[in-house]
C-alpha cells in the first residue's frame, strides 16, 4: 500500500456529508471514476488496494468494528454482481436524465454523485461492520469494470518452492483470497498485505 493508503478515507466522508450542503464536491467522484479507468488496463484492481478512498475507510476505520466474518461466496458471483452493477447505473443514468435540462445543472448533477455516494458508502459501511470490512468491494459496480477491464493483469507471483502452506497470507487478505491460488484471480487488490506478511518471501508483484 502506498503511505497516503490510510488516509484517503476522510475524503469519501466529506463528499458523502460536506457534499449534501456543497453538491460541487460529487465531481471528486467523476476523478475517481476516470482514475480507476486510467491504472485498470495495466494494474487490474490496484486502485482499490492503493487509492480508494472507500477501501481506505473500510480498512482502516470500519475494520475497528467489524464483525470480521467470511465474505459469503455468493457476493463472486458475476449473477449477483452485474445486476448491482446495472441497477446503480441505471438509477445514475436516469436521475442525470432528470436534471440535465435544469438550469442549475452543475449543481444537481453534482448532487447525483453525492447521493450515489452517500447511500453506496451506508451501505458499504453497514456490511462492513456487520460482516467484513470489504464486503462491498465484492460486488463493487467499479471493482467489477476494472476486474473486466484489467483482470489479468499485475498478478501476484507465487514461489511454490519457498511456500510453506502457512496461510499467514490468506488470513491477511482484505477480499478472503486463497492467496496462494490468486495468481490468476481478478479480484485481487494488489494491496501487498500478503507479501508483507509471508515469512519466506515466497510473493511478490512484477516490477
Amino acid at each position: 500500500m502506498l503511505k497516503i493508503t490510510p488516509y484517503m478515507g476522510i475524503i469519501v466522508l466529506i463528499v458523502a456529508t460536506v457534499g449534501l450542503w456543497y453538491p460541487i464536491l460529487g465531481y471528486f467522484m467523476v476523478v475517481m471514476l476516470a482514475t480507476l479507468m486510467i491504472i485498470s488496463p495495466f494494474r487490474g484492481r490496484w486502485f482499490c488496494g492503493n487509492i480508494c478512498p472507500r477501501g481506505s475507510l473500510y480498512d482502516f476505520w470500519v475494520g475497528k468494528i467489524t464483525k470480521s466474518k467470511k465474505i459469503p461466496k455468493i457476493l463472486e458471483s458475476m449473477w449477483v454482481r452485474v445486476p448491482v452493477f446495472a441497477a446503480m447505473m441505471g438509477f445514475m443514468g436516469y436521475r442525470i436524465f432528470e436534471v440535465i435540462q435544469t438550469e442549475s445543472f452543475v449543481n444537481q448533477l453534482g448532487m447525483v454523485f453525492v447521493s450515489m455516494c452517500f447511500v453506496s458508502t451506508s451501505v458499504a459501511v453497514v456490511l462492513g461492520v456487520f460482516v467484513s470490512p470489504r464486503t462491498w468491494c465484492t460486488i463493487c459496480p467499479m471493482g467489477t469494470v476494472q476486474r473486466i477491464i484489467g483482470g489479468d493483469k499485475y498478478q501476484l507471483q507465487v514461489d511454490d518452492d519457498k511456500c510453506i502452506s502457512c496461510n499467514k497470507c490468506s488470513k491477511v487478505c482484505p477480499m478472503h483470497l486463497d492467496v496462494k491460488n490468486v495468481s490468476n484471480n481478478p479480484d485481487c487488490i494488489k494491496c501487498e498485505r500478503c507479501v508483507d506478511n509471508c515469512p519466506k518471501d515466497a510473493l511478490n508483484f512484477p516490477h
